[in-house]
């Protein structure tokens, strides 16, 4: 279930007659509980409770009181031993009257009458699996209005089926807008008295529906009707108070009740229950990113899902330009000289989202500049001014119209809230309407469109007042800026598509703006296209940009196809926030891992690196000179392939490769029945390992006929059979590189090396969730895949290098990641690798590292490297032997442990700008190929 049907759960639970037996079912049946989990809980097999109630190990703990005793009962619930036993998370108890619940991991509580409690549903979330944030679980208005009109919108397309093509969505999009206008200005004053636009429709329209249409119809055409105007206009005496809007909201198409969808007797009813929530509760930049779900098919499985914590926009904004700002604001003190000219400052800032989506970055951004613009008028005495931050300096690009709209309607409302906040109800009212009809959010292409017109520098705009807020006539020139000479600050949180996802349109998106400029283009992600525009634009004009991206364009081979691009436009990382979970509001969506990165051509003197504590999640700020292109503080050094490995380093190559239709390879049964035939065989198989087999303990094997024995093997009829196979599949192949390998169908066709002693092996792909690599030594006579990497004969110290925290923090940012999994390569992740210069010494504690590591490995057999590295189940002895191992290279590196991974990274960048340098193949700064 998502939010917004539990919250509906949840609120046709609360009109219900109470029934003290039935309420802790039904309450967790209102959280997605299956059946059979509540016929458990009701017959006790699972209910853990010692007070009579209901007890769901792990989540909650409910009782039901007599009337009175409900404090009293949630003490009994927390002092309860059941409780603790049972691990529960909350506790509840209620007597149908009032409603108490506590959070007994934050310690929150809700106490509330019993016919309130729905207003409280966010609180309990997390028993849905659903994890949200403190903004969302005090504001379950938004929610509960987002599932409302999600209601009356599939009710609309159903009577209404036209409406829901592509010619005519954007019209019903533009309809659902206004509603949600009318429904903020008839519970805010905005209109004559409270609720004037629903007791409007609810007297006049027949309750049959057969006229609802008209009458909304004839109401968007008073609101579109000036004052001066209304004598003529015909309007009827009801819709005649409604004031005059303009802005465009009411205006198209010549509008009259055609122009409305019509509304079954349902939709109707709909209509009239979301008027009568109490829209002054909205939260526009929380609506905003629910609602825009409404209007997408896809999308509205996720409904109420879609929702930017404010923590989260303000990594972005506040590093961007928010903290100069406050920066500033703390040393002007009551100086009312200098409150002044930040006040003009901020008059003149330009806050642009090239992805804007509902508009949350572009609003937070507005409701923090008027909260610091307060305190400036505080201090100045000139409490309740009107503001100088136009809404025209907050300005967004949008693909989809529904959410463009929305992201205009988002700021409208939040001006007006700022305003009777800062100024009071009258003064905000007086000055509220007409709406100005100056268009500021785009609806289209950002990666097709040219920012500079839609944003344009100082001096390069050309005033458009157009006849409708709500469409851009995208053939035309923008408006100016009110306020010239600003600063622009762009923003956002753009696509974050892998190359493997793009769609024609998007990946012909990336050729535009890439292909003149390098050749590797079609393996960048999507979002790099914000990166190169943002950097293009600022060559014109004063700015610095910031988004929210995957981390994988600061991590592998992306870091050399884009970062040398931008740098060259003179722009630099001015700050940025190492990778982080940025997660939606959704059980389903654990999160993805994100980084963000402000770039500018005029960065400064000192660059702020964020990350977060491993230990608490708080914030932890470092300054440094300079910020690379993989996030670390450092020179702008790219790493880049080196073919083969530097004197002194084991070489590593890719694993053998058969390309044989699966004919020289068997499972255990295979090589079983195999040798039970032809005994004779058993010179012919080898154990055979890819990644999947050495660290999931697959067996599997392999035939491996070595030269001079191809007749010995063909006589025996089952690898004669495979071999006759492999030779046709080759033959027929559709690589030219291939076909030859026919004439030789009993062996691989690649052959790297074969070890004659010992094989270090790494797999090529593996989680990001252990803390080490998985690497290993493999059985004597073993044959290694193409799916894993191979050091032959090496001594065993490497496999000290290679399950260190050091080469895994290394690999990870240099190497990148496969979706989330760590992706190994041999050119980039292993020669570039920086060791120190080992003594014997040296080598010789590694080899006892590595020792230890695997005699701590056979202790757990027959466990597999999964489940030895299974983060919560690791051994204690195989974590002290990776410890003890971490410690000796560490100190081979620094003479100490390493405080965290920033930390070892910031060495390693350092041991590899020396030893590039020394080894003349690359300097700070630039990118240039290494190696042969």
């Amino acid at each position: 279930m998502n939010a917004v049907e539990i919250e509906e759960a949840i609120s046709t639970l609360a009109e219900q007659p109470f029934d003290a037996h039935e309420f802790p079912f039904a309450f967790l049946q209102a959280f997605g509980n299956k059946a059979t989990t509540i016929k458990r809980l009701r017959s006790g097999a699972s209910n853990r409770s010692d007070m009579g109630g209901v007890l769901q190990t792990s989540n909650i703990h409910i009782a039901t009181a007599d009337t009175g005793g409900v404090t009293e009962k949630l003490a009994a619930l927390r002092a309860s031993p059941a409780t603790t036993r049972g691990k529960a998370r909350f506790i509840l108890a209620t007597d149908g009257a009032a409603f108490e619940a506590e959070d007994l991991q934050s310690g929150e509580t809700v106490a509330c009458a019993y016919a309130d409690f729905p207003n409280h549903f966010g609180f309990f979330l997390p028993l849905a699996g659903i994890t949200t944030v403190r903004q969302v679980r005090e504001s379950s208005f938004d929610i509960r209005a987002t599932g409302r009109l999600n209601k009356l919108y599939v009710e609309l397309l159903k009577d209404n089926p036209d409406w829901g093509t592509a010619d005519r969505r954007p019209d019903m999009n533009h309809f659902m807008a206004r509603l949600i206008f009318c429904f903020f200005a008839e519970d805010t004053d905005i209109f004559n008295g409270t609720g004037l636009f629903t007791a409007t429709i609810d007297q006049m329209s027949a309750r049959d529906s057969s006229n609802t249409h008209e009458v909304i119809g004839e109401i968007f055409r008073a609101m579109n009707t000036a004052i001066k105007d209304r004598a003529s206009a015909a309007l009827p005496r009801w819709a005649d108070i409604f004031p005059y809007v303009n802005g465009g909201l009411f205006s198209a198409k010549g509008l009259n009740g055609l122009d409305v969808p019509r509304f079954s007797r349902i939709a109707r009813t709909y209509l009239l229950h979301i008027g009568n929530l109490e829209w002054r509760k909205i939260n526009p930049d929380i609506f905003g990113s629910m609602i825009q779900a409404v209007a997408d098919d896809e999308e509205r499985g996720a409904l109420g899902m879609h929702y930017t914590s404010v923590p989260n926009i303000l990594k972005v904004l506040n590093p961007l330009f928010l903290d100069d700002l406050r920066q500033h604001l703390e040393e002007a003190g009551d100086n009312s000289r200098k409150l002044l000219n930040l006040r003009n400052r901020m008059a003149r800032i330009r806050v642009f989202d090239p992805a804007c989506g509902s508009g949350n970055f572009l609003v937070i951004a507005y409701k923090e500049m008027r909260d610091i613009e307060a305190i400036i008028n505080e201090r100045r005495g000139e409490e309740r001014r009107k503001s100088v931050i136009p809404l025209t300096n907050f300005r967004g690009i949008e693909l989809r119209d529904f959410p463009a709209e929305i992201a205009r309607l988002a700021l409208i409302i939040a001006e007006f809230q700022c305003d009777v906040l800062y100024r009071g109800q009258k003064l905000a009212l007086n000055e509220f309407l007409p709406l100005n009809a100056e268009n500021w959010i785009t609806c289209g292409n950002a990666l097709r469109l040219d920012w500079l017109s839609i944003c344009p520098p100082t001096g390069m705009g050309v005033k458009l007042v157009g006849d409708d807020l709500f469409r851009t006539p995208l053939e035309q020139p923008q408006i100016n800026f009110e306020n010239e000479g600003g600063e622009t600050y762009i923003c956002g949180n753009p696509p974050y598509l892998g190359f493997t996802w793009q769609d024609t349109e998007q990946k012909s998106e990336l050729q535009a703006i890439f292909e003149h400029r390098i050749k590797g283009w079609k393996s960048l992600d999507y979002v790099a296209g914000w990166f190169m525009k943002a950097a293009d634009y600022g060559m014109h004009t004063n700015s610095v940009a910031a988004f929210v991206s995957t981390n994988s364009i600061c991590q592998g081979e992306q870091v050399p196809l884009l970062w040398p691009l931008i740098f060259k436009t003179g722009h630099e990382i001015a700050f940025a926030h190492t990778s982080f979970r940025w997660a939606n509001l959704a059980s389903y969506n654990a999160g993805v891992t994100v980084a963000i990165v402000g770039i500018s051509n005029h960065a400064g003197k000192v660059r702020r690196l964020f990350s977060s504590s491993p230990v608490d999640g708080s914030v932890i700020v470092r300054e440094a000179e300079y910020i690379n292109a993989y996030l670390v503080a450092g020179p702008d050094v790219i790493v880049q392939s080196i073919s083969r490995a530097p004197d002194g380093k084991t070489p590593m190559v890719w694993g053998n490769k058969p390309t044989d239709d699966g004919n020289l390879s068997l499972s255990s049964r295979e090589r079983d029945h195999l040798l039970a035939v032809n005994p004779e065989a058993s010179e012919f198989v080898r154990p055979y390992y890819g990644a999947a087999e050495f660290i999931r303990g697959l067996e599997r094997f392999c035939i491996w006929v070595e030269g001079g024995k191809a007749d010995a093997a063909n006589q025996i009829p089952i690898l004669h059979e495979r071999f006759e196979r492999v030779r046709d599949f080759r033959a027929s192949s559709k690589a030219a590189e291939t076909r030859p390998a026919a004439a030789y169908p009993y062996k691989f066709r690649q052959i790297q090396a074969v070890a004659s002693r010992h094989t270090l092996i790494m797999p090529q792909v593996s989680s990001e969730r252990r803390e080490y690599l998985p690497a290993g030594l493999l059985p004597p006579r073993s044959i290694v895949s193409n799916l894993a990497f191979a050091l032959y004969d090496a001594p065993l110290w490497n496999l000290a290098l290679l399950a260190s925290r050091q080469h895994l923090v290394w690999i990870a940012t240099i190497c990148g990641k496969l979706k989330t999994d760590f992706r190994y390569s041999n050119t980039l992740g292993w020669n570039t690798f920086p060791v120190p210069t080992l003594t014997e010494k040296n080598r010789a504690d590694l080899t006892r590292c590595a020792e230890d590591i695997l005699l701590a490995r056979e202790a757990h057999f027959p466990a597999t490297i999964a489940d030895l590295y299974d983060p919560k189940k690791m051994p204690a002895d195989l974590r002290e032997a990776h410890e003890r191992n971490d410690e000796v290279l560490e100190r081979i590196y620094i003479g100490r442990r390493f405080r965290n991974d920033t930390e070892r990274l910031e060495k390693l960048f350092d041991l590899y700008t020396r030893m590039t340098a020394s080894a003349g193949t690359a300097k700070p700064g630039k990118a240039k190929k290494m190696g042969g």
